[in-house]
């Protein structure tokens, strides 16, 4: 018999993933080059050409049971210090190995950090619209997701909304920028109000706020924005990294937590991650891509794929009559959708083989999101679709 749990997971599960497996589907009656999917954020650009050469260099150089064997829980001290370097210079930081964990991606560094931090009924506050994995990580160690608002001009966040939220039992509260899955990239006085309000609130219920940042896109950004650096605004603060869109590697599961100097409880919030990351299974992060990614840093994708991509569906879809602010990084557009009920649109819009997700699956009614890590030519080729979708409520 399953655990109440996981039948409550299985019966809310993600939307996201069923449009995908919905999309398969269509495939084999269609053709897949008929079917749209715009459902899943899977990276389109192509690693960078070193990456694979890095591969290829590391298990021809290093020994076996370097690339392959157990490390530290926090992984091998090398890497780590190579990381904390590089950080170092691009933000003007003082972090060394110590500061840094090496997880199983972002959602693998988020799990262990709500699992050293939360007691059963302790919040972590979001912002809506949010990524919806981040309620059940939440859940997975009995606490609770409070939401707060957004501007939906621009996508900030609501800051007053924020303040309003912030009770005794707050923990910490988590921001996604750029936002999955809206695009929008929090800007450096966003990020400094929301470090004041945090101060204030300690200092007002004499606890420790925790601010963390889950930053997978932090290189997907567009038109010369900034990405702030969260350890250079607020002192309780945390970064969770993955390498999953930067370098297009997502199921290699690669990333890390930097945990900032000015941390309270600094020396034992590393032990404890680091136990959290043995008990939940994780043991330590994926060797081999340690070894890769530190001898890979400051590499990217080509960000202009994605550019290119964005500007030919913003520009299509407004002409049309969409609503939609322009995002300034990752790989989403948010329109609204063009009738309150964006489910019973997306269902309306697989009539047209476009695969499209609910904004309701992020907290965030009466839009929808679409995924452009496609193909250039996939989106010219979908466009038609996306007139005769209008057409049915527009005319």
């Amino acid at each position: 018999m399953l655990s109440n749990r996981i039948k409550d997971l299985m019966v809310s599960s993600s939307a996201i993933r069923a449009m995908f497996e919905e999309g398969k589907r269509l495939a084999v009656i269609h053709g897949e080059e008929n079917v749209f999917d715009y459902s899943l954020g899977n990276p389109y650009a192509e690693p960078p050409e070193t990456v694979k050469n890095t591969i290829i260099d590391i298990l021809s150089e290093e020994s076996p049971n370097l690339v392959h064997g157990y490390m530290n829980n926090s992984g091998y001290p090398d890497v780590r210090a190579k990381i904390a370097d590089f950080t170092n210079k691009k933000y003007t930081l003082n972090l060394n190995e110590n500061n840094i964990i090496m997880t199983c991606g972002a959602a693998g560094g988020l799990n262990i950090i709500f699992k050293t931090l939360l007691n059963p009924g302790d919040e972590i506050i979001t912002f809506a619209p949010y990524f919806g994995e981040y309620k059940n990580y939440v859940n997975n160690y009995d606490g609770r997701l409070i939401i707060a608002s957004s501007n939906l001009d621009n996508f900030q966040p609501n800051l007053n909304d924020l303040e309003s939220k912030i009770t005794s039992k707050t923990k910490g509260v988590l921001i996604n920028s750029p936002n999955n899955p809206t695009g929008a990239v929090y800007s450096k006085e966003t990020i400094k109000a929301l470090a004041g309000i945090l101060t204030r609130k300690q200092k007002e219920f004499n606890t420790s706020i925790y601010l963390m940042a889950d930053e997978p896109y932090k290189e997907i950004i567009y038109d010369g924005v900034e990405v702030p650096n969260i350890l250079n605004y607020y002192n309780n603060s945390l970064v969770c990294y993955s390498y999953s869109k930067s370098l297009s590697l997502p199921g290699e599961r690669i990333g890390y937590i930097i945990a900032n100097n000015g941390l309270d409880y600094l020396d034992e919030l590393m032990q404890g991650l680091n136990v959290a990351n043995r008990v939940l299974g994780f043991v330590n992060a994926p060797s081999l891509f340690q070894r890769v990614v530190a001898r890979t840093l400051g590499a990217e994708v080509d960000v202009d794929i994605y550019k290119k991509n964005r500007d030919l569906l913003y520009n299509h879809l407004t002409k049309l009559g969409f609503s939609c602010v322009k995002p300034n990084g990752a790989f989403y557009l948010f329109p609204k959708s063009l009738i309150e009920d964006d489910v019973k649109f997306c269902q309306d819009a697989k009539k047209f083989n476009l695969l499209i997700v609910p904004g309701t699956a992020f907290g965030c009614p009466g839009h929808f999101r679409i995924s452009y890590c496609v193909s250039y030519d996939k989106i010219e080729k979908s466009l038609a679709a996306f007139d005769k979708l209008a057409e049915l409520y527009l005319g």
